[in-house]
Parts: C-alpha cells; structure tokens; sequence
C-alpha cells in the first residue's frame, strides 16, 4: 500500500511507536549495563577463582554495553535527561559498586591468617581504600553530569573516565585470576585502588575516542588492523586487556606532565616586559 494512501491518524500512531521503541534501545543496553554490574556482585560473594574471573568478564561487557547505549543514543537522536541520569546510576553500580567489591574480596580473602602483619587490620585498610574508589566514581559521574567534557571539544574527558578505572581492576583479575596470598602485593593493590580514584577526580585529560568516524567509510587497511586488533585480544585477552587498560591509564598521566613541563619551561617571547 502507498504511504499517501494510509490515513494521517494512522501514520501518526505508528510513527509513534516506532519513537517508542528508538528511545527504549539506549535503555535497554543501559540495563544490560546494570545486570552487568549486578552479576560481577553476585559472582564475586561466591568467591572461587572461576568467580572472580566471571565478575572481571561482567565488568568487561559492562563497559561494552556503557560505550553503546551512548553511541547509539546520539546516533539515533534519542539523548534525554532521564537518559543521562539512568546512565549514571547504573555507572556508580557497574563501576563503582561491583569492582570495588571484587577488588577488596579478591586483594584479601585469600591473605592467610599467619601473615607477619595484623590481617585485621589489612582488611580495614582494604576496605577503606575501596571504598574511596568507589566515593570517587560517584564524584567522577556527578562531576561529569554538571560540567560534561573538557572545554574545546568532546575529545577528552576531565579525569580518567570511570569505565577505564573499572577496566584496570577487572583486566588485572582477569589476567592473573589467582587471588592474592601475600600481604604485601595486597598492599600495593589497595594502593593501586585508591591511586585510580585519585586520576578519577582529577584534572587529568583523558582522549575519549568519541571523535572516530567509526560510522563513516574506512580504509580496507583500517578494517584489516581493526580485526585483527580484536582477534589478538579474543585470543590472548588476559595479556591484552591489562596492557590496554594500564596503558591508558598511564597516557594520560604521561601526557599530562608533558603538557606541564612544555608549558612551564617554554621560551618566552623576547617583546615581552615584565611590569
């Protein structure tokens, strides 16, 4: 049937539902997101090796589903307030809640309790310092609810963006899936811990990557690299996944006294007078 020839009621109605259904496809990877964060939870109270290994998986396909709902929200024009905020609540679950719980249970619970040092007070130093890893993911998202990106573009974030703090925790598990039985390495990872919430409320600028023109026509060159990027880190992920999130991690850090030191040390024009 020709379009001109169904009523305009009726073209209205169905135009509406079809709204309906764009504006639920960015909530639903946003659920997806949050289920993802739930479970990482749920497998880290279990507690074995296998356990820990799914909740870093989760945490992974977590950041998957946050990196989507928002790309396909500005791809389809469906951006909202309600979005943003539902975005950000299940962001404080999956990479705030989940991988400070799967930090703290996998950085003490297997500490034995003959350890020369008070394992008591090990775990309080645990879970305080994941809990400001967490305090500082809650202050990184309403952070970035108010003031949205650096100024001059949406090319970088102000502080390490949360997905990339969560990623770092749940790439290290992952890639080294034993848990930690010496009291000291359990020392440098709540260290490690606190230092991410650190780069999370910094002033850091970290590349956001929402500038590639992933929907526009590629080179075969680009396509071949990017597929076999993604068959390297299917294959060895465990290895892949901790050089790709720590050396994001540090970039930005890297670049950042770049930035200092060029800017601090930098020739002055020699017109200029001092007052």
């Amino acid at each position: 049937m020709d379009q001109r020839e169904i009523p305009f009621a009726e073209r209205r109605f169905r135009n509406a539902k079809f709204r309906r259904g764009i504006f639920l496809l960015p909530a639903l990877f946003t659920s997806a997101n949050l289920l993802c964060g739930y479970y990482a939870v749920v497998a880290t109270l279990h507690g074995d090796i296998s356990d820990f290994d799914h909740a870093a998986r989760a945490i992974g396909l977590a950041i998957l589903f946050d990196s989507l709902d928002g790309r396909i929200a500005r791809l389809t024009g469906t951006n909202t307030e309600f979005g943003v905020q539902f975005d950000s609540l299940a962001d404080v679950v999956s990479f705030g809640i989940a991988p400070a719980v799967l930090a703290y249970a996998w950085g003490f619970r297997s500490i034995p309790v003959s350890s020369p040092i008070n394992v008591e007070q090990l775990g309080q130093l645990g879970w305080i310092l994941c809990l400001v890893f967490l305090i500082c993911c809650a202050w990184r998202l309403a952070r970035f609810n108010v003031q949205g990106m650096a100024p001059g573009g949406s090319k970088f974030f102000v502080g390490m963006p949360t997905p990339a703090a969560a990623g770092v925790v749940a790439a290290i598990i992952h890639g080294f899936k034993v848990p930690l039985h010496d009291y000291r390495w359990s020392i440098v990872w709540f260290v490690l811990l606190a230092a991410l919430g650190a780069l999370m409320t910094s002033t850091i600028r970290y590349y956001s990557f929402k500038d590639l023109p992933l929907t526009r026509k590629q080179p075969s060159l680009a396509v071949i690299v990017l597929l076999m990027l993604i068959a390297v880190t299917w294959v060895y992920s465990e290895v892949a996944l901790v050089l790709f999130a720590c050396t994001y991690a540090a970039t930005g850090v890297a670049l950042h006294f770049v930035r200092f030191f060029r800017h601090r040390f930098a020739p002055r024009p020699a017109n200029v007078r001092h007052q």
